[in-house]
């Protein structure tokens, strides 16, 4: 049975030689391959993913030609592994292969997918904050529970790797793509561990951007709201219309009223524009969908045959 352990790789050449070195203490009885992705890293990342190869055979080292983000580089690892069962993690320490036995333990009762669930997270106040606004705006969009304590690190079976390679939308996150394509899946504690050095790349800004995407690709919520909201206005301005008829017929209008035209010109006008932005968003990512680009560009790889 071989292991595959696939990890996204930014900025992370000095924690690079510990993870592996790790890794293979934790699953030394299995046959494994250890796959990192340096998704464009502007540090020598690469350099030390070759260092290691070249010493390592269990190591390939898959270098994007540019930075494509996480949630793609782990969908390059996922294309190029071949075990039975394939381990997702984060290269900066805080998933800690040590658990990786105990994933696998888990799984092997009966379970197609393990996720670690984290039960002491260890980022700060501002990034704990963000991610659980994160989570509970990701669960209201799609209408299914989001745990914020959980991300990618897990064991997952091969017929739900390839099911995820399958799709091939040009939007990913994989959380949300594991939920989708079913299967049994479980949760377990693992201990988040402190982050080695440097902080998170994703700040609220790539949050809230990261959001909007999923919530394009995999919701169509906003649109049912504005319909709802286009409907309850419409009531509202029959109503409106109704009260000012009857106070016509009793002769107390006889100037038509500046401000209410005002503002309903306004709010009417809003809303509109709300409306033909959000249909324009879900327009545009169908167009960035059809164009049926490459999820992502291998500039070069190691380790591989």
């Amino acid at each position: 049975m071989i292991l595959s352990i696939v990890s996204p790789v930014y900025c992370a050449e000095n924690t690079l030689e510990e993870l592996v070195f790790r890794i293979k203490k934790a699953v030394e009885e299995s046959e494994m391959e250890i796959i990192l992705v340096d998704d464009g890293s502007p540090d020598n990342s690469w350099i030390k993913i070759e260092e290691l190869a070249a010493t390592h055979p269990e190591i390939k080292g898959i270098k994007l030609s540019r930075n494509f983000g996480q949630h793609y580089a782990i969908t390059a690892g996922l294309d190029a592994s071949l075990g039975e069962w394939v381990v997702v993690m984060d290269c900066d320490l805080q998933d800690q292969p040590e658990e990786i036995s105990s994933f696998l333990e888990k799984a092997l009762e009966g379970y197609d997918v393990v996720l670690g669930k984290r039960k002491n997270r260890r980022d700060g106040f501002l990034k704990r904050f963000s991610s659980k606004l994160f989570y509970r705006t990701l669960a209201w969009l799609t209408g299914s529970h989001q745990d914020e304590r959980i991300a990618n690190f897990g064991i997952y079976h091969r017929k739900v790797i390839n099911e995820i390679i399958g799709m091939r939308e040009s939007i990913r996150y994989f959380p949300t793509m594991v939920k989708w394509v079913g299967f049994r899946q479980t949760s377990m504690e693992v201990v988040h561990a402190k982050r080695e050095e440097g902080t998170s790349n994703y700040n609220f800004g790539k949050l809230f951007n990261l959001a909007l995407d999923i919530m394009l690709a995999y919701s169509d919520k906003p649109i049912r709201l504005t319909v709802k909201l286009g409907f309850g206005i419409a009531f509202s301005g029959f109503l409106f219309a109704l009260f000012t008829f009857f106070k016509y017929l009793n002769g107390e209008i006889i100037v038509a009223g500046y401000a209410s035209l005002i503002i309903s010109i306004w709010v009417l006008t809003g809303f509109i524009l709300i409306t033909l932005g959000m249909v324009g968003l879900y327009v545009g990512k169908t167009f960035e969908g059809v164009k049926n680009r490459p999820v992502y560009i291998i500039e070069k790889q190691t380790g591989t045959k």
